[in-house]
């Protein structure tokens, strides 16, 4: 009989996991990892705790896909991991099961979802491209104008700081750092 693995997750300390936790017990899990961290960082180190305890054959259980990860993409990602080490998951919420045939064909069509919102991306991107290039647009960096990096050189030698002079110039200011370096080197 495999085990049945929980894994709450909260963005912030103000939150409560105990709903989260109180829902995975009553599913049956044995253990519960916990995060207390935004969805906008994919490092969490109760979930990799949990996936480096399972054991194939266990069940991860979440009581909402969204506890996993905040894009599509981190959620595939999670559930390819999962499946590689040949564990399941079970989502509440979502009644996803991909220990069933009916659940793993849910991931397959978010990951053909994915891959095709993927492909729309890059074709509108090389669209985007072509077109700006067609009406003579330059893409890339501007070129640097020469002269107002040398007046800038002229106003920190006479005692402006870089920042001051990137401001009064309209050059930017990680711009000129970087010119100031090479000038030193």
């Amino acid at each position: 009989m495999p085990d049945i693995l929980g894994y709450a997750r909260v963005s912030t300390h103000a939150q409560d996991l105990d709903a989260q936790k109180h829902r995975l017990r009553e599913k049956g899990a044995i253990r519960i990892f916990e995060d207390v961290v935004s969805g906008r960082r994919f490092a969490r180190p109760g979930l990799a705790d949990l996936i480096d305890y399972a054991r194939p054959g266990d069940v991860v259980c979440v009581v909402r896909l969204d506890r996993l990860g905040r894009s599509l993409r981190e959620l595939l990602e999670t559930v390819e991991l999962l499946k590689q080490k040949q564990i399941d998951l079970l989502s509440l919420e979502e009644n996803i099961d991909t220990s069933s045939a009916a659940g793993e064909l849910v991931f397959h069509v978010f990951g053909a979802i994915a891959h095709f919102e993927r492909r729309l991306i890059a074709e509108r991107t090389k669209d985007g491209i072509e077109s700006a290039r067609a009406k003579g647009k330059r893409l890339g960096r501007p070129s640097l104008d020469h002269k107002k990096l040398d007046a800038a050189f002229k106003l920190i030698k006479a005692g402006t700081s870089p920042t001051e002079a990137a401001k009064q110039l309209g050059i930017g200011r990680s711009t000129l750092y970087r010119e100031l370096n090479k000038k030193s080197d």
